[in-house]
């Protein structure tokens, strides 16, 4: 065989051979699917310096006391409190304000608040002590109010009303000084004509009536109206 001849059907034969082979590697390289045809591409994008950072995240709001809780669609409330008699004929100011204190979930002993109130076997001078021992002993809220006159007028009898009303649906029960003879719903008398301290810690009706907790006598609760109880307050005055 001529020797020129023989080379170039070597080399066809190796060309087809490889051909051949290519394809097949190809084919199975397609059949096989955990081959990917194309190899992922993971481009890392460089942080522009240009690029402001984030803003920084809001303060935390400040924890807020629950609001007090709304007073009854029929106008009535009474406030929970810890009733304590009052051990003698001079402590009905250390007794009522504790009373109140108890509202607000203060309990301690009448002794402590008589310390504080400067009370004597004389009694307390004014419920512009009970106003200062009450706000001492609380996160604070209450005002003095005197009712001038041996009678309450109108206008009186009304922010008494609010005031009461304000006071109990804050959860804080009212101290008031009161002296004289007045009448419950009841038809009951209580006469006081030394002068007496007691805690309004309810209302009614809107406020028109009011809810009274006695130091002098455990028994003595009961409800009185607005306008009793501030002809009672009349010459004196209350803390709410």
């Amino acid at each position: 065989m001529n020797p020129l001849f023989r080379k170039s059907v070597l080399s066809v034969a190796v060309l087809a051979s490889g051909a051949f082979t290519g394809s097949a590697i190809a084919a199975q390289a397609s059949a096989d699917p955990m081959t990917p045809s194309h190899p992922a591409q993971v481009q890392s994008v460089p942080a522009s310096a240009d690029q402001p950072p984030p803003p920084p995240a809001p303060p935390p709001a400040p924890a807020q006391a629950p609001p007090p809780a709304p007073p009854p669609e029929d106008g009535q409330r009474v406030l929970n409190y810890d009733y304590q008699r009052q051990p003698n004929e001079y402590y009905c100011a250390p007794a009522a304000t504790r009373i109140a204190l108890s509202t607000q979930g203060k309990v301690v002993s009448q002794r402590e608040v008589a310390d504080k109130l400067g009370t004597t076997q004389a009694g307390t001078d004014s419920v512009d002590a009970t106003t200062r021992v009450l706000n001492e002993m609380t996160a604070g809220g209450y005002e003095t109010t005197e009712i001038q006159g041996a009678e309450a007028d109108p206008q009186q009898e009304a922010k008494l009303r609010t005031d009461v009303v304000e006071a109990v649906d804050a959860n804080r029960g009212v101290v008031a000084n009161i002296m004289g003879t007045s009448v419950d719903t009841e038809g009951n008398r209580y006469s006081y004509e030394g002068g007496h301290y007691l805690t309004i810690v309810g209302y009614r009706d809107g406020g028109d009536t009011m809810k009274v907790a006695d130091p002098y006598d455990p028994t003595k609760t009961y409800w009185m109206t607005d306008d009793k109880l501030a002809d009672w307050i009349a010459a004196r005055g209350y803390s709410s």
